[in-house]
């Protein structure tokens, strides 16, 4: 399959994005609802491609990035959350004098992260997917300066994101370190077959585990996500609430699942704790608060736990097999 067509509903965002930028600047300053009916174009064009290209199997870029129903199924969703967070910015937006077109560029740029965290089959592609998701949601919850609230908001997520990162990367490093690979395909080869270093396999797992759940806001590493979400703006909280745990989910499911996989009997035990301290904490926090926001934030944090931590075995084998094109080689 063509290498393109692989990653064609994030090349669509990310494109469309750009030049939405450019097209934006010619845009006067009173009708900047146009600049949101050409992104709702972009995000339409994403999902159709995404409908287009159901059925295909393949990977690309030499591995770094691969095509099945799942991934194709996030691009979906992906593209509807963005037509309903542009649905409900515009109105919003305009009441609070924050209607600005890099608004939905940005938006389009992070849906296209998103939606290549899906595409991933390889930890390089996981970072980097990452990384494009969450720099624009730093600058989308800034957005509302002169705001304090927001352009605090903005602060915290950006230092707390840029920590995570940074384990993230650290975890990433020793699973190299210990298998010698950044495709998923070959740490799973490398992990099954003995070939890894598994003390430095399994550090690296538990800082791959930091970063990944700093974003689907699993606890202990929650703390962010009721200051973030009551200081950005309503449609961008409703956007990080939905999309960005999708996301998140996603890239769990693909590192642990089909990466770290031959060592499940290791991290299910761990994921089987985080998910009753997450269901806890988000649960028992939200009955104090006052702010429906931060509420909203709590309730965040609860549900997604039950659902996606400590995956069953025969969870991990469906998986597998709807990704059973992924390469075999490293």
């Amino acid at each position: 399959m063509n290498d393109l067509l692989t990653v064609l509903p994030p090349i669509v965002l990310s494109l469309g994005g750009v030049i939405l930028l450019l097209v934006d600047l010619a845009i006067p300053r009173e009708r900047k609802a146009l600049t949101a009916v050409l992104a709702a174009v972009v995000a339409a064009g994403a999902g159709i491609s995404a409908v287009a290209l159901w059925g295909a199997r393949g990977t690309g870029f030499s591995g770094m990035v691969s095509i099945d129903g799942v991934a194709l199924f996030l691009d979906g969703l992906f593209a509807v959350i963005g037509l309903l967070t542009i649905a409900i910015s515009v109105r919003y937006n305009t009441t609070r004098g924050i209607m600005r077109g890099e608004f939905y560029a940005l938006i389009l740029f992070a849906l296209s992260g998103m939606s290549l965290m899906g595409h991933a089959a390889n930890l390089l592609t996981v970072f980097m997917a990452i990384e494009l998701l969450s720099i624009p949601l730093y600058v989308l919850c800034g957005i509302a300066r002169p705001r304090q609230d927001s352009e605090e908001s903005a602060l915290k997520y950006f230092l707390l994101g840029a920590f995570a990162s940074g384990f993230l990367v650290f975890g990433i490093a020793l699973t190299y370190g210990a298998t010698g690979q950044f495709s998923l395909a070959g740490i799973a080869r490398a992990a099954a077959g003995g070939a890894a270093d598994a003390q430095l396999l399994l550090a690296g797992a538990a800082l791959m585990l930091v970063g990944l759940g700093f974003k689907v806001a699993a606890a202990p590493v929650h703390m962010w996500t009721p200051d973030v979400y009551e200081g950005a703006p309503t449609s961008v909280t409703a956007f990080m609430a939905t999309a960005t745990k999708a996301a998140g989910f996603a890239a769990i499911v693909r590192v642990f699942t089909l990466g770290l996989g031959p060592i499940a009997e290791s991290w299910q035990p761990v994921f089987a704790v985080l998910s009753a301290l997450t269901m806890l904490v988000g649960n028992l926090a939200a009955l104090t608060q006052t702010n429906l926001k931060r509420m909203l934030a709590y309730s965040s944090i609860a549900p997604p736990a039950i659902s996606s931590w400590g995956l069953p075995p025969a969870a991990r084998k469906a998986c597998a097999r709807c990704c059973s094109t992924w390469p075999r080689t490293g």
